[in-house]
C-alpha cells in the first residue's frame, strides 16, 4: 500500500509551497501526505575522531511544524513525517517509490543551495518511477486554471494524457493539449528560400491531435478539452500556453541513457520559466 503523496522538505519557501500544494492535492485525491527530510551531517561529524551524531533537532522541528500547519489547514488530512538517511538521491527515490506522487520545491534551475531542485533534485526527478510535481513559491492554487499538457505525437502519450485528464477531473478544469512541430532548418527559412510548408503541415497534425483526444473526451465527457498545434520551440510554446495554468504536465522517458537519466530539454525549459506547478510523468 502506498503512502499517498510524498513531499521533500529542506526548509525553503519553495519546499513550504510544495507542502501546501501537496496537502490540497491530497484532499482532492482523498489520500494522505508524508513529509520527508534527508538528514545532513553536522560539520563536526565530518572531522576525524568526532563523536557527535548528525544534527537532527532542526530537521525534526521542521517536519513537526510543517505537519502541524498542514493539519490546521486541512483538519481531516492524514500527515505523517519521516527523517531519511543522509544519502539524498537514494533516500528521496526510495521514499518516492512508496507513494503515488513525489512533490518537491522548485526555484528555477541553477546553482542554488539546497537539494530540492539542484543537481540532487533533478537526478531524483529523472530516476523516480512515479510522477514528480515541482512547485514554485508563486503560482496558482491547484483548483484554479486549466491543466496544460505537452505531447509529442512521436512518443507514447497515453500515460501522460491519462495523468493530465485525471488531474483536470479532480479540479473540474479544462484540458489544453499542446503539440509543437519543429520545422527542419530549411523549412524554417521561409518562402524566400524554400516553400513555406506550415499552412499544409499544421492542419494535418491538428487532425491527428483531434483524433488522439477523442477517446479521452469520451472517457471524461464532463471535461472541456482542446488540442493546439504550434510551430516552433516546444519549450517556449508550452511555457506560453502555461500562463495561469493550475498544472503543467510534461512527459519524460522512464528509461535512462548511457549518460544517466535525464528529464529532457522541454521539461528543463518549462521548469526554468514556468511559475505554475509542473508535473513530470514517466512513460516508456
Amino acid at each position: 500500500m502506498t503512502q499517498g503523496i510524498v513531499v521533500g522538505l529542506d526548509g525553503t519557501d519553495q519546499a513550504n509551497a510544495a507542502a501546501r500544494w501537496a496537502a490540497a492535492e491530497a484532499v482532492l485525491r482523498g489520500t494522505g501526505v508524508r513529509l520527508v527530510h534527508v538528514k545532513e551531517m553536522s560539520p563536526d561529524a565530518l572531522l576525524p575522531f568526532a563523536t557527535r551524531e548528525p544534527d537532527e533537532p532542526w530537521a525534526e522541528d521542521l517536519l513537526a511544524r510543517t505537519a502541524t500547519g498542514l493539519r490546521e489547514r486541512h483538519p481531516d488530512l492524514s500527515v505523517t513525517t519521516r527523517l531519511l538517511p543522509s544519502d539524498p538521491v537514494a533516500s528521496l527515490v526510495a521514499a518516492a517509490e512508496e507513494g503515488d506522487l513525489l512533490v518537491l520545491g522548485s526555484r528555477a534551475l541553477g546553482g542554488m543551495a539546497g537539494y530540492l531542485i539542484g543537481s540532487v533534485g533533478m537526478t531524483v526527478a529523472g530516476r523516480v518511477n512515479r510522477p514528480v510535481v515541482l512547485v514554485r513559491s508563486v503560482g496558482t492554487s491547484p483548483s484554479q486554471g486549466p491543466v496544460v499538457v505537452g505531447v509529442d505525437l512521436r512518443q507514447p502519450v497515453d500515460t501522460v494524457l491519462g495523468f493530465a485528464f485525471e488531474e483536470a477531473a479532480r479540479r473540474l478544469a479544462r484540458v489544453q493539449v499542446v503539440y509543437t512541430q519543429q520545422l527542419s532548418a530549411y523549412g524554417a527559412l521561409g518562402p524566400s528560400m524554400v516553400p513555406d510548408i506550415r499552412p499544409t503541415v499544421a492542419p494535418e497534425i491538428q487532425r491527428s491531435l483531434d483524433e488522439l483526444l477523442e477517446p479521452w473526451q469520451e472517457k471524461f465527457p464532463d471535461l472541456s478539452a482542446a488540442g493546439r498545434v504550434a510551430i516552433g520551440s516546444a519549450g517556449q510554446e508550452l511555457v506560453h500556453a502555461a500562463g495561469g495554468a493550475a498544472l503543467v504536465v510534461v512527459g519524460r522517458r522512464a528509461r535512462g541513457s548511457a549518460l544517466g537519466t535525464r528529464i529532457g530539454n522541454v521539461a528543463h525549459a518549462v521548469l526554468h520559466h514556468c511559475h505554475s506547478p509542473v508535473a513530470l510523468v514517466p512513460h516508456d
